[in-house]
C-alpha cells in the first residue's frame, strides 16, 4: 500500500492513497481523517485501507484523480518523535574526519543516534530556508521507518515486526554549526533544522524480496541541480533497522508514529557517489588534497528517489530548492 497527505489548508492534512505506479490518489478520509489517525486505530483501519488500495489499482473508483505531487505534505506533516540513526559506518567514517574527529570506540557495537525536529517536516516539494550560506547546507538522502508501538525493552526482531511503513528523508544539517554544537558536549539542535519526507509512504509489500534482512537492499538516487550525485546501495547498513529501534527503545516507549532514520546512505565503493555533500567534500580532500565542493547555496536543487528492479518510482520524489530565508542570522539571537 503507498500513503500520501493531500494538504487541505490545516496541519495535519488529509490521508490520501495513491496508486501503485504513483499517478493516480482516492481520498481516504472517509477511513481515516489523517495518516496519524489511521495509525493510532491501526488494527481498525488496515484492511478498509488495503481495500481502497486494490479498487484504486483496478481503476474501480469513480472518486479517483490524477495525483499531483505539488499538492501533497510530507505523509506525516508532523510526528510525536524523529530519531536518526547512523548505520552506514563509511559516512560516520567520513563525517567525523571531516570535523576532525574521534571515531568512537564502540562504532561497530552502538549505533549513533539522535533526536530532532518532528513538529513539522518540510514537504517533498518545499524550498529550503538558509540563513547564511556559511552555516553549510548540506542534504543528506536516508530511507526511513515509521512504527507501530514499540514497548521499551524490545529485542531486534520484536522491534523490527512493528514496522509499518516506510519512507525516504532528506536530513537537512547545517554543518557549518554543528562542530562548535558538539563540542559543549550536549548534541545537535541549531544545525539540525527541519527535514523533508518523501511524497509517498509505503508498506513492505510493496518493496518485495527488496525488503530483507532488516534493510532495504536497493540505491538511493541522489541528483544534485540536475546532475546525478550518487547510487549508494541502502542495504549496506551496517545496523538493521531492527537494531535501530531496539536500541531507541532500550530505555522509552516507540509510540504509533515514531519515525527511525538510517543515516546517510553510503557504501565504502566511491564509485556508486555520495548522498550528501559533506562525504564528496572529504573525499576529495583525501584524493586530492584540497575541498571544491561548496556546500549549497541559494538556488541550488536536490532530488532523491528510489527505483524498484523493473525501474518504478517507488516512494515519489523529494525535489527541493534552497531559498534565502528572510529570518534573522542565527549568530544575532542570543
Amino acid at each position: 500500500m503507498k500513503i500520501a497527505t493531500l494538504d487541505n489548508g490545516s496541519i495535519d492534512g488529509e490521508l490520501i492513497v495513491v496508486s501503485q505506479d504513483g499517478k493516480m490518489a482516492a481520498k481516504a478520509s472517509q477511513i481515516a481523517p489523517t495518516f496519524q489517525n489511521a495509525l493510532d486505530l491501526w488494527e481498525e483501519k488496515q484492511e478498509a485501507l488495503e481495500d481502497l488500495y486494490q479498487k484504486l489499482n483496478s481503476g474501480d473508483l469513480a472518486e479517483a484523480f490524477p495525483l499531483e505531487i505539488n499538492k501533497l505534505l510530507s505523509p506525516l506533516p508532523r510526528a510525536y518523535a524523529w530519531l536518526d540513526g547512523s548505520a552506514f559506518i563509511q559516512h560516520v567514517k567520513l563525517v567525523r574526519k571531516a570535523r576532525g574527529a574521534e571515531l568512537p570506540e564502540d562504532l561497530l557495537r552502538v549505533p549513533l543516534m539522535y533526536q530532532g525536529v518532528s513538529d513539522r517536516f518540510l514537504t517533498p516539494t518545499e524550498d529550503i530556508p538558509q540563513i547564511d550560506e556559511s552555516h553549510g547546507t548540506d542534504f543528506e538522502g536516508e530511507v526511513g521507518v515509521i512504527t507501530d508501538h514499540i514497548p521499551m525493552g524490545s529485542s531486534p526482531e520484536e522491534a523490527e515486526e512493528k514496522i509499518l511503513f516506510f519512507v525516504l528523508i532528506n536530513d537537512v544539517s547545517l554543518r557549518g554549526l554543528i562542530p562548535a554544537e558538539l563540542k559543549n558536549g550536549f548534541g545537535f539542535l541549531q544545525g539540525k533544522p527541519a527535514s523533508s519526507l518523501s511524497p509517498f509512504a509505503i508498506t513492505p509489500s510493496e518493496l518485495g524480496k527488496a525488503w530483507s534482512n532488516g534493510r532495504i537492499n536497493l540505491p538511493l538516487n541522489v541528483k544534485y541541480n540536475d546532475k546525478v550525485f550518487g547510487r549508494a546501495n541502502a542495504g549496506e547498513m551496517h545496523f538493521s533497522f531492527g537494531e535501530l529501534l531496539a536500541h531507541a527503545a532500550r530505555t522509552r516507549d516507540l509510540h504509533r508514529g515514531t519515525i527511525l532514520g538510517s543515516g546517510t546512505v553510503s557504501n565504502e565503493n566511491p564509485e556508486v557517489g555520495s548522498s550528501c555533500l559533506a562525504e564528496k567534500r572529504m573525499i576529495e580532500k583525501i584524493n586530492d588534497g584540497d575541498i571544491k565542493t561548496p556546500f549549497m547555496k541559494v538556488g541550488d536543487t536536490i532530488e532523491m528517489n528510489m527505483l524498484d528492479e523493473d525501474g518504478h518510482d517507488l516512494f515519489g520524489t523529494i525535489k527541493q530548492k534552497v531559498i534565502k530565508s528572510n529570518a534573522r542570522d542565527i549568530k544575532s539571537v542570543r
